[in-house]
């Protein structure tokens, strides 16, 4: 291949992000918009700065706070997606592989799904309280549904002759289900892992507005109530990027856990 070529392949994915960062900037200096209310990515990236490494303390309280803030949102987000995840994969397993089970619980959590997360706040707040646990009880909502659905559509599309093949040679249900339904299931469970993960993220800052008093969603909030729109789209970018690395480390244990598909798939063919 053409090593000019080989380049524009590496930097393709570049391309679209640095058009909008100078669209943006360029619209920005346009004078177009007052510069408080749209702030170039320049403006962005001096408060980011100072609220991840205290350059100038133009962000005021938040100066150098930005690692502590990244803590709260990122250990309630693991929190409520570990929990979300145990749940969802065992009660998903178990309604996809138990036509009486599927009967007693899954219309129940069909009626459920439809409520959007942030319905719950009041409940949550009333429950828990103003602290913790509300926040990681909303991530866990959003995240638990998408994970549900999909370990359910793993375990229902599992190849029947392979369940056949298995019980022939006198596997019993357990052997079944852990050697040949989840091996099947897991790149169905794995899609709904990355839905869940990127739904446990815009939870954790919902909640974060209303139900605590720290955390990237708190920052974005205050700084709205003080017209502080160049902090506010910082804290944007934060949850975009860290909701791009967590959902990459996905990635990356699927990549290791699903080895057997390399060279099978569109995806491996792509890498």
């Amino acid at each position: 291949m053409h090593p000019a070529l080989v380049m524009f392949r590496r930097l393709d994915r570049y391309i679209v992000p640095v058009l909008i960062l100078a669209g943006w900037e360029a619209f920005s200096r346009s004078g177009a918009l007052p510069a408080a209310l749209l702030p170039a990515p320049s403006t962005v990236t001096w408060a980011w700065a100072d609220w991840v490494f205290g350059t100038d303390g133009n962000t005021l309280t938040y100066s150098g706070h930005w690692l502590f803030d990244m803590l709260a949102s990122l250990s309630r987000v693991l929190a409520g997606f570990a929990i979300a995840t145990a749940l969802a994969v065992s009660i998903g397993v178990a309604i996809g592989w138990s036509r009486t089970v599927e009967v007693i619980i899954e219309p129940t959590l069909q009626t459920l799904r439809p409520i959007p997360p942030v319905s719950w706040i009041p409940l949550a707040i009333i429950w828990f309280g103003i602290a913790n646990k509300p926040a990681i009880f909303l991530v866990f909502l959003g995240a638990f549904f998408p994970i549900l659905l999909n370990t359910i559509h793993g375990v229902k599309t599992c190849d029947r002759n392979l369940i056949r093949a298995g019980a022939m040679v006198g596997g019993g249900n357990r052997q079944l289900l852990r050697f040949i339904v989840l091996p099947a299931a897991l790149p169905s469970i794995f899609a709904g892992l990355r839905i869940g993960i990127g739904s446990a993220w815009m939870l954790t800052v919902t909640a974060e507005m209303v139900a605590v008093k720290s955390g990237l969603g708190y920052v974005l909030w205050d700084s709205y109530y003080f017209l502080r729109y160049d902090l506010v789209l910082a804290a944007m970018a934060s949850i975009g990027l860290l909701g791009f690395l967590s959902d990459f480390g996905i990635r990356l244990v699927m990549a290791r856990v699903l080895h057997w598909q390399r060279n099978t798939t569109i995806q491996s063919g792509e890498s």
